[in-house]
């Protein structure tokens, strides 16, 4: 990566954050070649989410065809759900073609529309450009529980996303706070490595089959052989991951299939009555992420875990007491414990019309008009934000859609000039649209606490309550018409 200091840059597009959304928006500006632009990533390396998240067993749990841009598909994927460090290393060869355009180590400290462009202070000098480009991810900032003692512990500490390998866990009692989809990951490879794991689960979750497999090597090579077998298998698995939206609109039938499908799947994996209802969620399924695993359950089984069915309710010195008043001697104690999603920590620093900062205008939880621009904020577009993911399908392919939109926003600014500003009235009338559509989901009526939803509104602010196609129909094609 070009690693060249930036004294007054002045470019058409500045692109913050190299993960999937930022390379993804890269790779697609720099093939048309009509935009100057960088991308200024804090980071010493690409890959976001998969930079950051080494843990043991860390794997995708969308299938590793659909989860990988269209316009630079990767034949060569070893299993159906691609280990992180496939992920990280098909992300850094992508990085490749825009090379040039990265600058690494580079922290957006500031930015600030200035009435005719955003004004960039980072660690690394002054950047002008004419468009912004938010693309920093929802899941950066991991989430630390505020529990009594915690920093008295003693031993190592550290979040799955921020794995210590420095630390031996060979004969080790562990405990892992947390059973999201992280912990699903890397309870079975800590189990028979620790001399005893201890897993705190304030929640069920609800879990399906994974049905991973390795690809042969037949199979890889006809991918790479015949790109139309790997895009029809992408287009495939696509259909079938649309399917599962059914659910998460309470649709009956789908819905008792899921819930059938989860159920089957822990009685079983799991004899014993007693840890079968500890394992059993209070909520309706897709309320919360849905987690594939095929492991999860097995390890619990064994003697050297324990399925502690409470919450962590304050920590001591080489101890853990739960709220169920269980006390746990452990060694090392692993948070796996989520991310600041609905509050972005980039919000602060970003400074629209008359100084406004967006978090301001997000105080109430994020809004925006096509999950893409927000009103106050010219010639500003936020990619994997406001309603942009998905919690029946693959998030690249809405990356890839508001990526479109990017796309014909440049090409109406160089047709027309001037500066984009999305209506108050567009973006109000957007987020109605979005808080309908949500209203009757699973996400708002199963009974649970979730990530998806801002905790100061109530509102659904992380997913898009339809269909990946309707995402793209609604919103991967820019139109003027609401901008003022």
């Amino acid at each position: 990566m070009n690693d060249r200091e930036l004294p007054g840059a002045v470019v058409d597009v500045a692109v913050v954050g190299a993960g999937f959304a930022g390379l993804g928006a890269a790779i697609r500006l720099h093939r048309r070649g009509r935009e100057s632009f960088v991308v200024l990533e804090r980071a010493g390396e690409v890959g976001g989410t998969w930079r950051d998240n080494t843990y043991p067993g860390v794997a995708c749990d969308v299938p590793s065809h659909l989860y990988s841009f269209s316009f630079a598909p990767e034949p060569g994927w070893s299993r159906v759900f691609a280990p992180g460090a496939e992920i990280q290393r098909y992300l850094r060869e992508r990085a490749r073609e825009v090379a040039g355009h990265v600058r690494l180590g580079c922290e957006v400290l500031r930015a600030r529309w200035s009435g005719r462009c955003w004004e960039l202070e980072t660690s690394r000098g002054p950047v002008r450009a004419r468009v912004l480009v938010l693309a920093a991810g929802r899941l950066t900032e991991p989430r630390i529980p505020d529990v009594e003692g915690l920093p008295e512990f003693g031993g190592p500490v550290f979040h799955t996303s921020r794995w210590d390998h420095s630390v031996d866990l060979a004969g080790a009692r562990v405990g892992v706070v947390g059973t999201g989809a992280s912990a699903v990951q890397v309870v079975p490879e800590l189990a028979g490595t620790a001399a005893h794991v201890s897993v705190f689960q304030r929640s069920a979750p609800w879990v399906v089959p994974r049905g991973d497999r390795p690809f042969g090597a037949d199979e890889r090579a006809g991918f790479a052989a015949e790109p139309a077998r790997a895009a029809a298998l992408r287009e495939r698995t696509f259909t079938d991951m649309e399917r599962g939206l059914g659910a998460r609109r309470l649709e009956p039938v789908a819905l008792e299939a899921l819930r059938r499908r989860a159920s089957d799947h822990l009685e079983a994996q799991i004899e014993d009555p007693g840890l079968r209802a500890a394992l059993r969620p209070d909520y309706e399924i897709g309320c919360k992420r849905v987690l594939l695993s095929d492991t999860f359950y097995p390890a619990l089984t064994r003697p050297d875990v324990t399925l502690v069915p409470s919450a962590v309710r304050s920590v001591a010195s080489g101890s853990v007491t739960a709220a169920d008043g269980s006390r746990h001697a452990l060694d090392v104690l692993v948070l796996a414990t989520g991310f600041h999603s609905t509050v972005q920590p980039y919000a602060s620093r970003v400074l629209g019309r008359d100084g406004v900062p967006l978090a301001r205008a997000w105080e109430r939880g994020m809004v925006s008009h096509a999950s893409t621009v927000v009103h106050g904020f010219p010639n500003l577009f936020v990619l994997d934000g406001p309603n942009a993911s998905l919690g029946h399908n693959s998030a690249v392919h809405v990356i890839e859609s508001q990526v479109g939109y990017l796309l014909g926003a440049l090409d109406h600014l160089a047709a027309r000039g001037g500066a984009l500003e999305v209506s108050l009235s567009a973006q109000r009338a957007y987020t109605a649209e979005i808080d309908a559509r949500a209203a009757e989901s699973v996400w708002l009526r199963g009974g649970c606490e979730s990530w998806y939803v801002d905790a100061r509104s109530g509102r659904l602010t992380l997913l898009w309550p339809d269909t990946a196609t309707e995402f793209r129909r609604r919103n991967g094609t820019f139109d003027p018409a609401p901008f003022l």
